[in-house]
C-alpha cells in the first residue's frame, strides 16, 4: 500500500479499484501533475478510469486534507500530497518546472513581517517566478541588439 493510499484508509475514506490507481500513481509523481496528466498516468495502467473519475477523487482527497492544490498561474491546478514539512516553490515560467524549495531566512523574514503589522503568522505560501538566469541574459542581449 502507497502513502496516500495509506492516508486514505487511516480517514476512513472509501477505496475503489481506480482511487488506488490514482493514488499510486500521486504517490509516486515526482512533480506536480495536473488532473490530466493524473489522467493520462492513470489511465495508462486502467484504461477505465475517466477524467471525471480523476477529478473526483483529487477533490475527495483535497477535502481530506491528503492532497494540497496549487495555481501555479497556468490555468492548470496542480497536485502534490500535503507536506509533512512546509516548503515554498519556485516555478520555471519557461517549462513550467516547479522546484520546491525551503529557506529559514525567508520563513523568518515573513514572521517578523507579520509580527510588525499586529499579527502572529498561522500559514503561507510562497510561489516564487522566474527563468533560468542564462536564459534571462539571452533575452536582455537580444533585446539590446
Amino acid at each position: 500500500m502507497d502513502r496516500i493510499e495509506k492516508l486514505c484508509v487511516e480517514k476512513g475514506l472509501r477505496m475503489t479499484g481506480q482511487r488506488r490507481v490514482i493514488a499510486r500513481v500521486l504517490s509516486e509523481s515526482q512533480d506536480h501533475p495536473d488532473a490530466e496528466e493524473l489522467h493520462r498516468r492513470a489511465a495508462a495502467i486502467d484504461p477505465h478510469i475517466s477524467i471525471a473519475t480523476v477529478y473526483r477523487t483529487v477533490r475527495l482527497l483535497e477535502e481530506a486534507g491528503i492532497l494540497e492544490r496549487h495555481d501555479f498561474r497556468d490555468g492548470r491546478s496542480r497536485y502534490e500530497e500535503a507536506p509533512d514539512v512546509h516548503h515554498d516553490h519556485l516555478i520555471d515560467v519557461q517549462s513550467g518546472r516547479v522546484i520546491e524549495f525551503q529557506n529559514d531566512q525567508i520563513e523568518e523574514l515573513q514572521r517578523m513581517v507579520a509580527e510588525k503589522l499586529g499579527y502572529k503568522l498561522v500559514d503561507h505560501r510562497l510561489e516564487l517566478y522566474g527563468v533560468p538566469i542564462d536564459s534571462a541574459k539571452d533575452a536582455a542581449k537580444r533585446k539590446k541588439a
